[in-house]
């Protein structure tokens, strides 16, 4: 069975930093895209950061770029996400993703993703 287990969230002041972590087990997906998502209550599930298979290329939300970093694993098969000054508008449930789909290529359609972990919550306090 092919899981995606994030890890990393928690409960953090604004201004500050988490570090999430996405481990794929079942399966490797070090040549496909990946990518993180966010869901508020009561909003839709949102883009927030992809990444090619290579890492050579990234794409992220206008809310959080140059805030956050998406990077790959030496395996490629592990992606985390770097999150610093955080603020409580970015309070969700974090997804990480998986393409089955050798694209060459970021992916950043929430539609176009196969596989989704189970999410981990991040809360910012004001």
């Amino acid at each position: 069975q092919v899981q995606l287990v994030e890890s990393g969230g928690g409960l953090v002041q604004a201004g500050g930093s988490l570090r999430l972590s996405c481990a794929p087990s079942g399966r490797t997906f070090n040549s496909y895209a990946m990518g993180w998502f966010r869901q508020a209550p009561g909003k839709e599930r949102e883009f927030v950061a992809a990444i090619s298979w290579s890492g050579g290329s990234t794409s992220y939300a206008d809310s959080v770029k140059d805030r956050f970093t998406i990077s790959r694993g030496n395996a490629k098969n592990t992606v985390y996400l770097q999150m610093n000054s955080l603020k409580p508008e970015d309070t969700a449930v974090y997804y990480c993703a998986a393409d089955s789909v050798p694209r060459g290529r970021i992916v950043v359609a929430l539609e176009q993703y196969d596989y989704w972990g189970q999410g981990t919550q991040v809360t910012v306090s004001s």
